[in-house]
């Protein structure tokens, strides 16, 4: 990309990234480490018994995306950088996480952090492997800990109630408000319903639920860890999943985490294709979940392609074309002037910018334009 500053001074790029973590819980020995080293390559100690991931490990994910590899083939730059996401492997919960049991605070202190939820559920049959309930059954290892995420909740929103009633026994319009959308939340919590399936109007929502943080608010994907065999089509286990969670509108993605596993460890891309191949998958299920991790936390990607460099940049949905230009430095944002902006199936059908130019599809925006995901953008600013 070929920034037109108009500033007569060389300003040196600061890289701003919107930070917004996911989250890998569930209960101890599900895979939760192994899948966490699949997606980031980070060796988070993945050993066979309770509580092996005390501390969180962190890792920066590279967003899979076909569109920014026909960006490269098109402009053949000198290099290519992803958009990235991170993700957090979180030490598994036991029942009693939320009086203290286990790893329990620590468990539900790193979780709050996180801005999404990936619920690892181990959804295959292996005697060598341990389970900490002593058997198999994804249904009542995910009500374990919903029940204990719950639990915390419940103890938010009993605290946040007593300062709001005494608020609302003295006539206060808007805590009687409050009060009513926080009993609401307390009789869905204390039914076994997470905060994210309480039916409650957007605007309590955003008003009165979103500043208290409920972990079980979060949004969340199920990630069902199957063995080799389903790694296809799922099996019996991942099925009851679907059916158990198709009122909290989320998504249930399955993979065969040991199978990612044995993919990451094989040198050359022909040897994971053919690996992928005899399978009978098109791309790694890890690819698959990356790419719903950054759809869980509602981010997008646009483009910047020139000769030194293709990128792929992240930005939240709904951003401005001024946000997005902050994304790459914050004077680009402080001195927005307009952004030139090719969609990205024009620059593909075109098959450069000079022939985009030359159909007349570049647009110029100004401030209030929302950026698409996809979009291909010059930005002209002024410090």
């Amino acid at each position: 990309m070929k920034v037109k500053c108009l500033s007569k001074n060389y300003i040196c790029i600061l890289e701003i990234f919107f930070i917004m973590k996911a989250g890998i819980v569930g209960l101890p020995n599900v895979g939760k480490s192994t899948l966490f080293n699949c997606l980031s390559n980070a060796k988070a100690q993945s050993a066979n018994f309770p509580f092996c991931t005390i501390e969180p490990n962190i890792g920066v994910v590279n967003v899979p995306d076909a569109r920014l590899e026909k960006l490269e083939e098109l402009v053949n730059p000198e290099r290519v950088l992803p958009a990235t996401v991170e993700i957090v492997d979180i030490a598994g919960l036991v029942k009693g996480a939320s009086k203290g049991e286990g790893l329990g605070n620590q468990f539900l202190g790193n979780i709050r952090e996180t801005d999404a939820i990936l619920h690892v559920l181990r959804c295959f049959d292996n005697d060598n492997i341990v389970h900490v309930d002593g058997s198999v059954d994804p249904i009542r290892d995910k009500e374990t800990i919903d029940m204990e995420l719950q639990l915390k909740d419940l103890e938010t929103v009993d605290k946040k109630l007593e300062k709001v009633k005494r608020a609302a026994r003295t006539g206060n319009k808007d805590a009687q408000k409050e009060e009513t959308t926080l009993l609401a939340i307390k009789t869905g919590l204390e039914a076994g319903i997470s905060v994210r399936a309480i039916e409650i109007d957007e605007e309590s929502r955003i008003e009165f639920v979103k500043p208290l943080q409920f972990i079980t608010d979060k949004p969340v994907m199920y990630v069902c860890n199957v063995d080799e065999d389903a790694a296809v089509s799922g099996n019996a286990y991942v099925e009851k999943i679907k059916e158990m969670v198709a009122a909290e509108n989320a998504e249930v993605i399955f993979l065969a985490v040991g199978t990612e596993a044995d993919i990451t460890e094989l040198e050359t891309f022909e040897e994971r294709k053919m690996f992928l191949e005899d399978l009978g998958l098109e791309e790694p299920g890890s690819a698959k979940l990356i790419r719903g991790a950054y759809k869980l936390l509602e981010l997008e990607t646009y483009f910047t392609a020139g000769v030194k460099e293709v990128r792929a940049w992240t930005i939240p949905v709904g951003a401005t074309a001024p946000q997005a230009a902050g994304v790459i430095h914050t004077d680009f944002e402080k001195g927005f002037i307009r952004a030139e902006v090719i969609a990205y199936k024009d620059f593909v059908a075109f098959g450069s910018e000079a022939k985009v130019k030359e159909a007349g599809k570049m647009r110029v925006e100004g401030k209030e334009y929302i950026v698409k995901d996809g979009d291909v953008m010059h930005f002209r600013f002024n410090v």
